[in-house]
């Protein structure tokens, strides 16, 4: 290849996450809109301009950079991890199917059940998913999404984080049956104590892994405002209202979250730089 040749790069046809800017003839390309994504060198094109065509004009390094996008596979899957544990204890307990029943294993395999807490592995995934598409739907050049990502140093994960300008949002999926309540008790003569209800299920040790997941994100962030959300995706909520806040920790629905999310667009937060700081603190699952 001689110095007078275009560099070629090999892309693949997308529809972008965020906001982006051709390499090529320089055109802004909004959200979702259809591009080509160059993965070598992480920057987009125009579908109609062919890889070989020379830059309309030089950039330096600073505003090469400035047109860069990220990656897709850097924002996270929804429900990855979940997804992965499930089909690995699936395959696990087929096994032990086989090797019991040797010849009559296969048989074995198909008249058998996943075990509830196999199954519950792909209910956790299906929630996180879901809730995902909603806020896959809302990502923009204000509006940041980061999926599945895991904490440093233990096995757990941050199902999902939204960065707006009004600040950051720490969002567990879950996918419940029954009808979320907030339960107070005590008050003037003894401590004040919040539960969360899901029917007659006790679940506030989730309100307690949410406040731990912000404090985590906190630290990467600093003052910048960060929120909890507990998300029920499918649980009975009543035709209106019913979302509550305890210990400062949101607990709603989908439409009810993208909503508080896309009326957040007052605010200082520096969306790309807080988004890069979390997506390389908290690596995907």
């Amino acid at each position: 290849m001689t110095e007078d040749t275009p560099t070629k790069f090999v892309g693949e046809r997308m529809k972008l996450r965020y906001a982006g800017r051709c390499r090529l003839c320089g055109s802004e390309l909004p959200a979702r809109a259809d591009a080509i994504y160059e993965r070598a060198n992480k920057t987009v094109r125009c579908v109609a301009c062919p890889a070989g065509t020379p830059v309309a004009e030089s950039v330096d390094e600073a505003e090469s950079a400035s047109i860069a996008v990220v990656s897709p596979d850097d924002a996270g899957v929804a429900g990855s991890s979940a997804r992965r544990e499930y089909e690995r204890r699936k395959a696990r307990n087929e096994q032990r199917l086989r090797q019991k029943w040797g010849k009559l294993g296969g048989v074995a395999v198909a008249f058998s059940e996943d075990k509830q807490r196999t199954k519950a592995w792909a209910t956790g995934a299906v929630g996180e998913e879901r809730l995902g598409a909603h806020l896959d739907a809302l990502a923009s050049e204000s509006i940041a999404v980061l999926h599945d990502r895991r904490i440093p140093g233990s096995r757990a994960n941050i199902d999902h984080m939204a960065i707006t300008p009004a600040g950051i949002w720490v969002i567990d999926a879950k996918k419940y049956k029954g009808r979320p309540l907030l339960r107070v008790e005590g008050g003037i003569l003894r401590p004040r104590v919040e539960k969360l209800l899901v029917g007659r299920r006790d679940c506030t040790q989730l309100v307690d892994g949410v406040i731990n997941q912000v404090d985590l994100v906190r630290a990467v962030v600093g003052d910048l405002p960060v929120t909890g959300v507990l998300c029920f995706v499918d649980a009975d909520w009543p035709l209106i209202g019913g979302d509550f806040t305890t210990r400062g920790v949101h607990t709603l629905w989908p439409r009810r979250l993208t909503k508080l999310l896309a009326a957040g667009e007052g605010g200082a937060v520096d969306v790309p730089a807080v988004r890069e700081a979390l997506a390389s603190h908290f690596q995907p699952a």
